[in-house]
């Protein structure tokens, strides 16, 4: 019977400019209290799970958001450059309404495919999953029947589940989400060609409940943006 590798993919949880609507990638930010919160009740979640290894991003709130979840299990995160998240090169930490008014062209051309444009300075999904994909195929073979914890970030995550399951990736941003500290979990064969199947996805259970303020809709997708908005208006009237 042939090996699987489990990872366990994680994007950080939540930061100090996350409810902004801000473009952050390359923007090294801290955890916020709650994000702090986020990854302590996915700790007690997997605190029980046999996890070999634990990999992360290494940007300060990935490190982080690692570290706390890995804390029973006695690892330190394996930093890994390959897996950060995507620099949005000029428009960095301009909120996307500024980002229109300033930059409307480029927002236009990257908001209609942004697998393949890039803005001036920064990266396109195709450059962010050039250099994730490697690493991530590494893993899978080091680890061959164990289970590993990956932290990552909702860009990066997005464009690697999105190519693992064949999706047309110039939709990842509309069609994908990840909330702060949420969890998906794939299965991948060691054999070739490794195949992935994915089991769980965008799951924040461990405390969707427990959350002291729901999330406020903010969206640098300017689809769901715009859903959201007209959501709340209709509850208003």
């Amino acid at each position: 019977m042939p090996l699987k590798t489990r990872i366990l993919l994680v994007r950080h949880g939540a930061t100090v400019l996350t409810a902004e609507d801000r473009f952050a990638g390359a923007t090294d930010v801290l955890l916020s209290e709650t994000g702090e919160r986020q990854a302590e009740a996915l700790q007690k979640r997997l605190a029980s799970m046999p996890i070999a290894a634990v990999y992360a991003s290494p940007m300060k709130r990935t490190v982080k958001t690692a570290t706390i979840i890995a804390k029973p299990h006695g690892l330190e995160p394996v930093l890994e450059p390959g897996i950060k998240e995507i620099s949005h090169g000029h428009w960095e930490e301009m909120t996307r309404a500024e980002v229109e008014e300033k930059h409307n062209d480029e927002y236009i051309s990257w908001d209609s495919d942004p697998f393949t444009y890039a803005p001036p300075g920064g990266e396109s999904g195709l450059e962010v999953l050039s250099r994730a994909l490697p690493p991530i195929r590494k893993i899978v073979e080091k680890h061959a029947g164990e289970t590993v914890l990956v932290v990552s970030h909702k860009a990066t995550i997005r464009l690697l589940i999105g190519s693992f399951l064949g999706f047309d990736l110039r939709r990842y941003r509309d069609n994908l989400d990840q909330k702060p500290c949420c969890l998906n979990v794939l299965d991948f064969t060691v054999d070739k060609p490794i195949k992935a199947r994915l089991s769980l996805f965008n799951d924040i259970s461990h405390y969707d409940k427990a959350q002291e303020k729901k999330p406020t809709g903010a969206h640098l997708s300017k689809t769901w943006a715009e859903c959201n908005d007209a959501k709340r208006s209709k509850t208003t009237q």
